[in-house]
């Protein structure tokens, strides 16, 4: 059996990471999905386990001191995690897992498990990124700056990535996402066993 994996998928908001990640899963629903925890209140569309884990302050906190977080952060008064146990477990049985997560909690996790694939989603141009930030409707331009500066900073940040997927093309974007994952598993790193139990055969 092969080493488990862990995949980080981070990108700024307009550079489409949630659909190529959604139509990736379709292509690999092999791959687990690390479901967050976090203290913000359900918005009008969301599903309990579906995406994150809605759960109190208190229930947060005492989760940080029992050491049972990978990642965590502390956005706005909301805490927004990463339960390590359920990560460990996938690994451990030599699956994969994925882990959206922004550029800071990306740092965080490599700090702790340096074996982890990461993968950063970056629009074509910034431009484009205004465009589709833009092109929503829904948002004040004060807004739409503030994600501007933020993707910026993101973006600045994806050097640190093992891979760049750019996503100017959705259908492309996805065949390089899930390119990436299935080369990654010919990794020799995931396949030393692979060789020893070919050898054994002599």
């Amino acid at each position: 059996m092969s080493k488990g994996r862990l995949v980080i998928i981070s990108g700024p908001s307009g550079s489409g990471k949630d659909t190529i990640l959604k139509e990736a899963l379709k292509a690999l629903p092999e791959i687990k999905f690390s479901i967050s925890s976090i203290t913000r209140p359900m918005r009008e569309g969301e599903v309990e386990g579906e995406k994150y884990n809605f759960i109190s302050k208190e229930k947060f906190e005492e989760m940080i001191k029992n050491d049972m977080l990978l990642e965590y952060n502390n956005y706005i008064g909301n805490y927004y995690g990463t339960p390590k146990a359920p990560v460990e477990k996938v690994i451990n049985e030599g699956g994969e897992i994925i882990l959206e997560i922004d550029v800071n909690g990306q740092k965080n996790v490599k700090e702790k498990v340096d074996s982890a694939l990461s993968i950063f989603i970056m629009p074509p141009s910034v431009e484009v990124l205004r465009t589709r930030l833009t092109g929503r409707g829904t948002d004040s331009a004060e807004f739409i700056e503030k994600r501007m500066k933020a993707a910026l900073y993101e973006m600045e940040r994806a050097k640190n990535y093992d891979y760049i997927v750019i996503n100017d093309d959705l259908e492309q974007a996805v065949q390089d996402f899930v390119t990436i994952i299935k080369a990654d598993r010919l990794n020799i790193q995931r396949q030393n066993n692979i060789i020893d139990e070919v050898l054994e055969k002599c």
